[in-house]
Protein backbone atom coordinates (compact mmCIF):
# COMPACT_ATOMS: atom_id res chain seq x y z
CA UNK A 1 0.00 0.00 0.00
CA UNK A 2 1.39 3.01 -0.78
CA UNK A 3 2.05 6.05 1.42
CA UNK A 4 -0.76 8.03 -0.19
CA UNK A 5 -3.05 5.71 0.62
CA UNK A 6 -2.26 5.51 4.15
CA UNK A 7 -2.74 9.41 4.52
CA UNK A 8 -6.26 8.86 2.81
CA UNK A 9 -7.02 6.48 5.57
CA UNK A 10 -5.47 8.46 8.27
CA UNK A 11 -7.57 11.46 6.89
CA UNK A 12 -10.99 9.54 6.99
CA UNK A 13 -10.33 7.71 10.44
CA UNK A 14 -9.13 11.46 11.91
CA UNK A 15 -12.81 13.00 9.62
CA UNK A 16 -14.17 10.23 12.06
CA UNK A 17 -12.81 11.35 15.38
CA UNK A 18 -13.69 14.88 14.81
CA UNK A 19 -17.12 13.99 14.10
CA UNK A 20 -17.54 12.21 16.96
CA UNK A 21 -15.96 15.01 19.26
CA UNK A 22 -18.25 17.84 18.00
CA UNK A 23 -21.48 15.76 18.42
CA UNK A 24 -19.90 14.82 22.19
CA UNK A 25 -19.42 19.05 22.39
CA UNK A 26 -22.83 19.23 20.95
CA UNK A 27 -24.36 17.09 23.45
CA UNK A 28 -22.61 18.26 26.61
CA UNK A 29 -23.81 22.01 25.34
CA UNK A 30 -27.70 20.67 25.01
CA UNK A 31 -27.50 18.91 28.73
CA UNK A 32 -25.52 22.35 30.01
CA UNK A 33 -22.66 20.26 31.01
CA UNK A 34 -19.98 23.23 31.54
CA UNK A 35 -16.31 20.95 30.38
CA UNK A 36 -14.04 23.09 28.99
CA UNK A 37 -12.06 19.69 28.26
CA UNK A 38 -14.80 18.39 26.04
CA UNK A 39 -14.75 21.59 24.11
CA UNK A 40 -11.25 21.07 23.39
CA UNK A 41 -11.39 17.56 22.62
CA UNK A 42 -12.18 18.48 18.93
CA UNK A 43 -9.27 19.81 18.36
CA UNK A 44 -7.02 16.62 19.12
CA UNK A 45 -8.01 15.18 15.83
CA UNK A 46 -8.69 18.64 14.19
CA UNK A 47 -4.79 19.43 13.97
CA UNK A 48 -3.68 16.72 12.16
CA UNK A 49 -6.96 16.16 10.31
CA UNK A 50 -5.44 20.04 8.67
CA UNK A 51 -2.38 18.50 8.15
CA UNK A 52 -3.38 15.53 6.50
CA UNK A 53 -5.88 17.32 4.51
CA UNK A 54 -3.66 19.97 3.00
CA UNK A 55 -1.10 16.98 1.66
CA UNK A 56 -3.72 15.67 -0.15
CA UNK A 57 -4.87 19.26 -1.85
CA UNK A 58 -1.70 19.80 -2.70
CA UNK A 59 -0.88 15.78 -3.69
CA UNK A 60 -2.58 16.66 -7.22
CA UNK A 61 -0.93 20.28 -8.18
CA UNK A 62 3.12 18.51 -6.98
CA UNK A 63 2.30 15.55 -9.35
CA UNK A 64 1.33 17.91 -12.26
CA UNK A 65 4.52 19.56 -12.02
CA UNK A 66 6.34 16.94 -11.82
CA UNK A 67 4.82 15.34 -14.96
CA UNK A 68 5.23 18.30 -16.77
CA UNK A 69 8.85 18.30 -16.01
CA UNK A 70 9.73 15.43 -17.25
Amino acid sequence: MSSNMWIRQIHRWLSIAFTLAVIANIAALTMQIQATWIGLLAFVPLIPLLATGLYLFALPYVSRRSDARS
